[in-house]
């Protein structure tokens, strides 16, 4: 999995492409934990990129959102598509996360 990121005015953009499972999941933790402990709180994860999640990756996602919930954060999520979309809706995290069609529509929504 690759793991971009870019500083917008209202929230940190963390872009992702490839696969987060088992094996990249703690990678991504680790990437967000560095980005909050530098300050950042409010973040735009990018899926347009990512082909496939499992369990690992959902579970990596609720961990970010419970760490940042502590710190009065925000993460918002944008462009999932595909078989990404259907493990969301199959989970039901399409009802947890807030879901923008793009990250200009999330970073509109962010206040």
């Amino acid at each position: 999995m690759d793991i971009q990121t870019s500083k917008e005015a209202k929230a940190t953009v963390v872009t992702l492409s490839g696969r987060m499972d088992a094996v990249t999941a703690p990678e991504f933790e680790t990437a967000i934990k560095q980005l909050i402990e530098d300050g950042n709180i409010v973040f735009v994860v990018d899926f347009a990129g990512l082909d496939y999640i499992s369990s690992a990756g959902l579970r990596s996602l609720l961990a970010t959102a419970k760490l940042l919930k502590a710190k009065n954060g925000q993460i918002h999520f944008a462009n999932i598509v595909g078989t990404v979309k259907e493990v969301f809706d199959i989970s039901g995290f399409g009802s947890i996360f807030q879901i923008h069609e793009s990250v200009a529509t999330a970073l509109a929504q962010i206040a």
